[in-house]
Parts: structure tokens; C-alpha cells; sequence
């Protein structure tokens, strides 16, 4: 009888670790150690002030693997664009929820063969493979 666990393949030890934090929920500032600091605020707030939201680096990130990905399948030379959109969605009793929809634009390339290669980036971009519930991801609980 099949499982309906989903198989995640063991990775290999990480090449690179970003931590991120966050300790004021959406209206507040995360920050990665060491690194970039961000204002962030609620999507749906009137005034965001030039605050970001986790909706929007979902979206920059997603396009930022994407288009890096799609670039190393589609060979030297080959002019990408990546558009990404995140939208969220309410549910009834449960939040929110998130869908994500991306498009890849390769100059001068047949529709035919870009679908193909929009499907290999898709396949190896990391963060694709994630969204698709293709990752491990755990959250754990600490005191």
C-alpha cells in the first residue's frame, strides 16, 4: 500500500546557512544575522511606510532562484526574465493562505523549447522545489 508521506532525498551538508529573525510579527523588523535589516508590515495595513512584507520576499526570492536557475538550463547568452506573484488568500477559520504563480521570459526563444526549459529551472531551483513541498522544513518549539 502506497504512503502518502511525502519522501524528501537527504541533501548533502549545507554549502551555506541564512538565519533570519524576527521577534515583532508582521509589524516590526526582521533582520538576517550579520546582514540586511528590514521594516516589515502587514500587506492589508493602510500605511506601510516603505515597509516590506513576507509576501514580497517570498516573491524576490522565488524570482531571484528562478531566473538563476532558468539562466544555467537555458545556456550562456540567453536573456531571462523571471515575474513572480504571491497573493494572499484568507480562509475562513485557518489565517491566511499563500499561492504563488511564475513566469519565465527567454529572449529569442520558441514557446516550445521555453516551456521546456521553464519546467527544468522550475525542477532545479531550490526555492521551486521547496514551495512544491519537495524540502524538508520543520519548525520545532524551544524554550
Amino acid at each position: 500500500m502506497p504512503s502518502s508521506e511525502t519522501t524528501h532525498r537527504t541533501p548533502e551538508p549545507p554549502i551555506y546557512i541564512a538565519v533570519a529573525r524576527n521577534s515583532d510579527g508582521i509589524s516590526g523588523e526582521s533582520f538576517v544575522d550579520g546582514g540586511l535589516r528590514v521594516r516589515v508590515a502587514s500587506p492589508t495595513a493602510e500605511n506601510r511606510a516603505g515597509a516590506t512584507n513576507p509576501e514580497e520576499l517570498l516573491a524576490l526570492s522565488w524570482a531571484t532562484c528562478l531566473n538563476a536557475a532558468a539562466r544555467v538550463v537555458a545556456g550562456p547568452g540567453t536573456d531571462v526574465e523571471a515575474t513572480v506573484e504571491i497573493s494572499l488568500h484568507p480562509l475562513t477559520d485557518q489565517g491566511f493562505e499563500l499561492s504563488g504563480a511564475a513566469e519565465l521570459r527567454f529572449d529569442g526563444v520558441p514557446l516550445d523549447e521555453a516551456h521546456a526549459l521553464a519546467a527544468a529551472a522550475h525542477e532545479r531551483c531550490p526555492v521551486s522545489r521547496m514551495l512544491s513541498g519537495r524540502s524538508a522544513v520543520r519548525v520545532t518549539a524551544v524554550a
